[in-house]
């Protein structure tokens, strides 16, 4: 059973648990490789040590890393064409 609050960002960095678990295992494998870059496998492989995460979710995340994809606007950020 998944925590209510995983998907919450945190205060300090915007950062949810399952982002914050993507980015410190790829700082990890890359020091193990000497900065090399990781396979994409080898890191979803070690980022399911920590959280419990589907293939989907962990790419849509990676991208939205790399840049590939834009983030979902909030509502606060969406204006109406009266504005």
């Amino acid at each position: 059973m998944t925590d209510q609050f995983d998907s919450l960002p945190d205060v300090r960095d915007g950062l949810n648990r399952k982002e914050r678990a993507i980015l410190y295992c790829l700082n990890l494998t890359q020091q193990e490789l000497a900065g090399r870059n990781v396979p994409t496998i080898m890191l979803y492989g070690r980022v399911l040590e920590y959280v419990d995460i589907s293939k989907e979710e962990f790419q849509l995340i990676l991208s939205r890393f790399t840049g590939l994809t834009k983030m979902p606007e909030s509502p606060q950020q969406k204006r109406s064409p009266a504005d």
